[in-house]
């Protein structure tokens, strides 16, 4: 289903428009009620911040078919169009995160940090800000709001904003490809120090103010199109290592959270199930409106085959996958709507509509 051209417009214009800032907007002490809306991730909700760090190669989402349904806009979103932390700005009533790269960007309601391909386990990538960055770059706007504000009502205006997080998922991506013939004991080890190191984020995060936090928890990574088409023994079967993985992260994740909310005063969560969610829409599409869920509406989800012309699919929504790991702007819409006011048993104990309303 196409979307309206005046909805694309009115999106387009919020997060394209040119503005004279480039850092923080100066009224916040004014403002008590003002809350934020901080994003830290990978590429499923990069909004473009690597074509910043490309050191004069191209980023594949800068160019078709990414942005296709944005009347071809390629920002850097490995999407058709718009992503999960897109929607929940808007669903917010605010601006759409930008970019925390972007020059000129305006964060006077929120910045996006993620960056495509980041683990949370530091690596040495070329083109690529980990978890550590992003949390270094968190720290760099936190310190320019409390040098506008003064600390006593930057860390009130932390404290009453909302962190939106989705990392993990490239760290399980890189370990079991690294490592096809890993024990479980090895496996369950890494997932132990992944979750640590996230948690250790989480810690920093509020020690700094944050109060709020809300989590897409990893997705089922053995049944993403560009998994079957790296294993093709598979024949189209999903792969139970790389997802048993992810759901041993899940339960850790989901055990330490609760920990640290009864361990540190005001830590409010809420955790989306992304693995359950994503699964569901991939094995049932027509379920939620789609028509094609176990392959992607790039080719079958590998790109480009040698020098073969792209194939590209001609209705992106009919598509819960856009390419071989990333979803459609559809599905980003239905996950956003989840983050915000699913129920408990999707998203919970809280959603981001409940985050966003407490004081």
């Amino acid at each position: 289903m196409a979307r309206p051209t005046s909805f694309l417009f009115c999106v387009m214009m919020m997060i394209f428009s040119t503005t004279l800032m480039n850092t923080i907007n100066g009224c916040y002490g004014a403002d008590h009620q003002h809350k934020l809306l901080f994003v830290i991730g990978d590429s499923l909700f990069d909004p473009g911040n690597n074509q910043y760090l490309m050191n004069g190669s191209t980023s594949p989402a800068t160019s078709y078919p990414y942005g296709m349904s944005m009347h071809n806009h390629s920002s850097g979103r490995l999407s058709d169009g718009l992503i999960v932390p897109d929607f929940i700005g808007l669903f917010a009533n605010k601006k759409v995160p930008p970019p925390f790269l972007k020059p000129g960007s305006n964060f006077s309601d929120g910045v996006n940090f993620a960056s495509a391909g980041a683990r949370v386990l530091e690596e040495h990538s070329t083109g690529v800000m980990h978890m550590k960055v992003q949390l270094s770059n968190f720290d760099k706007v936190a310190k320019s709001i409390a040098k506008k504000v003064g600390d006593e009502e930057a860390k009130k205006l932390l404290m009453r904003s909302v962190y939106l997080i989705s990392l993990g998922g490239n760290d399980y991506f890189g370990f079991n490809t690294d490592n096809p013939n890993a024990t479980q004991s090895q496996r369950i080890s890494y997932m132990r120090m992944v979750v640590a190191n996230l948690t250790n984020g989480f810690k920093e995060i509020y020690g700094k103010g944050g109060r709020k936090f809300g989590i897409q928890n990893v997705g089922p990574l053995g049944c993403y199109p560009m998994i079957k088409q790296m294993y093709p023994e598979l024949k189209g079967n999903c792969s139970s290592k790389f997802s048993s993985h992810a759901k041993l992260h899940n339960k850790a994740l989901s055990n330490a959270l609760k920990t640290l909310s009864n361990k540190l005063p005001g830590f409010k969560y809420s955790i989306l199930d992304y693995y359950y969610a994503l699964g569901d829409r991939i094995n049932n599409a027509t379920k939620y409106g789609f028509k094609v869920g176990k392959t992607a509406c790039i080719g079958n989800g590998g790109g480009r085959d040698g020098k073969e012309a792209i194939k590209v699919c001609s209705h992106p929504d009919e598509y819960v996958l856009f390419d071989g790991g990333h979803t459609t702007m559809r599905t980003n819409r239905q996950l956003a709507e989840l983050l915000w006011n699913g129920k408990p048993n999707i998203t919970g104990p809280y959603n981001l509509k409940q985050l966003f309303d407490l004081p």
